[in-house]
């Protein structure tokens, strides 16, 4: 266990009180999403900037991502602000590229994320924040709801892109 690994682990950990603040409270709810968004770019510089970037934070830092992702989308959908569908198909191509990269590690694979996959992310981060910044009210009459629709369109095509990118890098190295 190192520094690094540490903070992704707290971006697990803050998932639940994210989903336990965010219908009620949501300016807090934000607020704990944007905190454990964050948590994914410190937890990279840490690992780089110390060297200690390890198989166990390749595997964590993924996953980590994935539950805060998948979850937020999951009461994004209760909330009634983001379409099941796009949901549906962002939560499946995330659960197809994880199980590839668990196949890929077990032949002692290691298939790092790459630009598209961070390009994904970023998007589908930046998605996430606007819908809960919409729904908190923290902006007022201002309704981003259609800037998190475009956003989340964007991630999820570049998630079915690079996702493609991954099934193909992992048929190369096998």
């Amino acid at each position: 266990m190192n520094l690094p690994t540490a903070v992704t682990l707290s971006r697990v950990l803050l998932v639940p009180l994210f989903v336990f603040l965010v219908e009620k409270h949501p300016v807090w709810g934000c607020l704990i999403f944007v905190l454990a968004s964050l948590t994914d770019l410190l937890d990279g510089y840490l690992a780089r900037r110390s060297r200690q970037v390890t198989k166990l934070g390749i595997i964590l830092d993924p996953i980590a991502d994935k539950v805060l992702v998948i979850t937020a989308l999951i009461v994004l959908v209760d909330l009634s602000l983001v379409p099941a569908g796009i949901a549906i198909v962002i939560i499946v191509r995330e659960f197809l590229v994880t199980g590839l990269r668990l196949v890929a590690l077990s032949r002692d694979l290691v298939m790092p994320a790459e630009t598209g996959g961070k390009y994904k992310t970023g998007f589908q981060i930046a998605a996430i924040i606007i819908f809960l910044v919409s729904y908190s009210g923290i902006l007022g009459p201002l309704d981003l709801y259609w800037v998190g629709i475009v956003c989340i369109w964007l991630a999820l095509i570049l998630g079915l892109t690079s996702g493609v990118q991954y099934f193909l890098g992992f048929i190369r190295q096998v």
